[in-house]
């Protein structure tokens, strides 16, 4: 459908922790493909939980100190996650002992990643080690084993986390976002100009990259 010769450019602003983030690019992910859309993505750190111990906490207790979620919400907002990630082809795999991190090293390791143009490909192998295998997201061996699994070095990807060599770089970026009056996440901003929160649907996203190419044209 989009014919213009210049891609769209996507910047989306995320968290691995974030399970709407997922959701969200994967239904984003499914209106590109269905609209033939030419664009090119460029993913942005957030931290959701930027103030959580290194050893993270329990999910479902998390939430119900964040934001007073009782055990029965927490139950029916993951079945909808479940749900709707099946949708889009993403396996949710919830336990009562699903736990949620610190991401301030995940987002330097992507940094890293970016700087090989590996960033998109580890963003995702990170969101399925995640909600998928649940694998321990605090553990820099972990991290630098993910990497290893995508073709990054292993004892690079180690060395970095060890020795927080794009800690200013991550900080930069993330207060960049929060000039930008970024609060939340997911956020994807289409062209540089346009802000849309939340994951939106394939049916919205649709219609979004349908409205696009008409201001385009």
């Amino acid at each position: 459908m989009n014919k213009q010769d210049k891609p769209l450019r996507i910047d989306i602003v995320s968290d691995v922790v974030c399970p709407w983030c997922i959701i969200g690019y994967r239904q984003l992910a499914e209106a590109l493909k269905a609209t033939d859309t030419a664009h090119e993505i460029h993913w942005h750190s957030f931290e959701l939980n930027p103030d959580m111990p290194p050893e993270g906490q329990n999910l479902r207790d998390h939430i119900a100190e964040k934001y007073g979620t009782s055990a029965q919400e927490s139950e029916e907002s993951r079945r909808k996650m479940t749900a709707l990630g099946a949708d889009v082809g993403f396996e949710f795999r919830f336990s009562d002992d699903t736990r949620t991190y610190n991401t301030f090293n995940i987002h330097q390791l992507l940094h890293w990643a970016g700087q090989q143009e590996r960033m998109h490909d580890l963003k995702l192998a990170l969101f399925t080690a995640h909600f998928t295998h649940q694998r321990h997201l605090s553990d820099n061996h972990v991290l630098a084993e993910i990497a290893a699994e995508i073709g990054l070095d292993r004892s690079e990807a180690l060395a970095i986390l060890e020795s927080q060599r794009f800690a200013e770089e991550v900080r930069d970026a993330q207060r960049v976002s929060r000039e930008q009056g970024i609060q939340g996440v997911p956020a994807v901003i289409f062209n540089r100009r346009h802000l849309v929160t939340g994951a939106q649907g394939i049916a919205n996203y649709t219609h979004i990259l349908e409205q696009l190419e008409e201001m385009q044209d």
